[in-house]
């Protein structure tokens, strides 16, 4: 299993997953089946895309990423993905060998096949957390399995630290992999409840009236848009529990076109409240403008997808691992701030940096962290 082929067979292996994942990554937020149609499709004319023109990396390269039948453009995402998958797949194969060191391809199997479930999940994630600002439940809840049955295949997993020269038995590696779950989820949920504390809403204030609207998009697979000057927030970023409300001090105000008495509006996600305490339902609204000074917006200092995702990083590798990945997820993601790929103040895809720091951690951040206690003692 330790011969260089093995690992171009494992890039393979994961580039084709990723070609399964950029379906899962397009139509789950979507709401859309991933097995039904069952052929990939595309985007724009909808033309089913048949086996020979779907291979990995390749076919977007000789079709040079556009429909072979529309010849719209295709996004560099489904190259990238496939070759990231790919990547991801061979260096996983490659820690696992080494870390096995059994010489068993039945021990490494077992120890490599759910891991190579928690990367394809993790992929997944990154790139539907980067687009929609929403990480699934259906990837969270399979990781969090995953996890459970990678540390009965493999149970120093969950605790590389203590463990780091003891090969501990598969009910401590599943124990291990539970207490790390419960840490990761129920140690981020205290965050998330703190911070809806200390952040729950934010506020837009400006000096002068100025032009708001609620903006239905011409493409139904994208969101409602609130607009406010020059500042914009999808629906699904608004109203994340029933309880949310965005409040709206109007100095005028336009229902379906007709003019109504200006003063505090409440929308909600089922509906509005207008200044006069009249109530419209949000399926017989057709549009809504006008100007304001102030707007309060609900947020969350952090979503519960994280939440969902930090227990899965428990479940692989523990509540040292679960530490490790909040931390380097957080250096990550204020490196990424710094060096402008995104903006101090802006909701921020925390998941693809959660899963980064995970992924340090597998590929040798433990190591760091053995070597750090070692030199405190």
């Amino acid at each position: 299993m330790d011969h260089p082929v093995w690992l171009l067979v494992a890039f393979a292996i994961g580039s084709c997953i990723g070609s399964f994942l950029n379906v899962v990554i397009y139509r789950l937020p979507l709401g859309l089946s991933v097995n039904d149609p069952k052929r990939s499709f595309c985007p724009k004319c909808r033309g089913e895309i048949p086996m020979r023109r779907n291979i990995p990396l390749v076919s977007w390269l000789a079709l040079r990423g556009k429909c072979f039948d529309c010849k719209a453009p295709i996004s560099s995402r489904y190259f990238f993905v496939e070759l990231l998958t790919g990547i991801l797949f061979a260096v996983t194969f490659w820690v696992v060998v080494g870390r096995v060191g059994a010489g068993d391809f039945s021990v490494e199997l077992l120890a490599l096949i759910p891991l190579w479930f928690m990367v394809a999940t993790f992929v997944a994630i990154s790139f539907i957390d980067a687009e929609h600002l929403i990480i699934p439940l259906e990837l969270t809840i399979s990781g969090s399995i995953a996890g459970v049955l990678a540390a009965a295949a493999m149970p120093s997993l969950p605790d590389m630290i203590a463990w780091s020269s003891v090969n501990p038995g598969w009910l401590e590696g599943i124990w291990q992999s539970i207490i790390g779950w419960a840490i990761g989820f129920f140690g981020l949920w205290i965050v998330v409840l703190l911070g809806k504390l200390a952040f729950g809403r934010m506020e837009w204030i400006h000096e002068e009236p100025v032009e708001w609207r609620l903006e239905e998009p011409d493409d139904d697979e994208q969101p409602i848009m609130f607009h406010m000057a020059d500042q914009s927030l999808a629906w699904w970023d608004i109203f994340y529990r029933p309880s949310d409300r965005l409040i709206i001090e109007t100095e005028s105000l336009e229902v379906d076109g007709n003019s109504c008495d200006p003063g505090t509006l409440v929308v909600a996600d089922e509906g509005l409240t207008l200044p006069d305490g009249r109530k419209v339902p949000l399926e017989d609204l057709k549009s809504l403008s006008g100007t304001a000074t102030k707007a309060v917006v609900p947020r969350e200092a952090m979503g519960m997808g994280d939440v969902h995702l930090m227990g899965v990083v428990g479940a692989f590798f523990g509540w040292f691992g679960v530490f490790f990945a909040l931390l380097a997820g957080s250096l990550y993601a204020i490196l990424a701030a710094v060096l402008g790929r995104i903006g101090f103040g802006m909701r921020l895809p925390f998941g693809p940096f959660i899963v980064l720091g995970a992924l340090t951690w597998l590929f040798g951040g433990w190591k760091l962290a053995v070597w750090y206690l070692d030199s405190l003692f």
